[in-house]
């Protein structure tokens, strides 16, 4: 139940400002400045989680690395923070907190882990490492999905597809040379036979005679 001086909360983003000072008022002042920059990165709707809501992707928040947090994270401050709450672990806790307490609070509907449904998704089929993957994107906004997507694709560009080559015509079948045609002038030949057998042959301009062969 709130207080009676507390604001009721129906947007996510009161939500989150919520849990935020909460978290401020209770974690030690060593982790105040990783909670201001996971804020920024909730409220910047960098923070995916699985559709079971136990697991997340985090975005950096320049836009160009990806922090799986499954229990913990593979950023380099997650081995220096206190009890490993990097900017990355920190996000996940804010904003699965906010989800539950604007579901609480009788707000959007929760579904599964009570985190709040993304208006805005898209499938896409990469090859990565040679695996064919498919990889889904979920937003809030669908100008900034598509600049996610135009990033993604960017950096697993696909090779373009090798062209099909055109199917060669058949060869026309070669046509029988007829009987007593000269190769050679392109012209037909006179038969002639005597002791020694038969055979073809035309008379040239110079008077030698030519038996149409090549």
């Amino acid at each position: 139940m709130q207080g009676l001086g507390e604001a009721r909360i129906s947007t996510f983003t009161q939500a989150v400002k919520r849990t935020f000072d909460i978290a401020m008022a209770r974690l030690p002042e060593a982790l105040h400045g990783h909670l201001e920059r996971a804020h920024a990165l909730v409220l910047h709707r960098h923070v995916f989680p699985d559709e079971h809501g136990k697991h997340a992707q985090v975005l950096s928040s320049d836009g160009t690395r990806w922090y799986p947090v499954n229990g913990h994270c593979t950023c380099m401050d997650a081995s220096r923070t206190p009890q490993g709450l990097c900017k990355h672990k920190l996000a996940f806790g804010l904003y699965r907190r906010a989800s539950e307490l604007l579901a609480s609070a009788g707000g959007a509907p929760a579904r599964g882990s009570a985190l709040p449904e993304a208006p805005a998704s898209v499938n896409v089929r990469l090859c990565i490492g040679g695996a064919d993957v498919q990889w889904t994107l979920r937003d809030q906004d669908e100008d900034r999905l598509a600049e996610r997507l135009a990033r993604l694709l960017a950096r697993f560009p696909q090779a373009p597809a090798a062209p099909v080559p055109a199917a060669a015509a058949p060869a026309a079948p070669a046509q029988p040379t007829p009987e007593g045609w000269c190769l050679v002038h392109g012209i037909s030949m006179k038969l002639n036979n005597n002791e020694r057998g038969r055979w073809y042959s035309h008379r040239l301009e110079d008077g030698a005679w030519c038996k149409g062969k090549k």
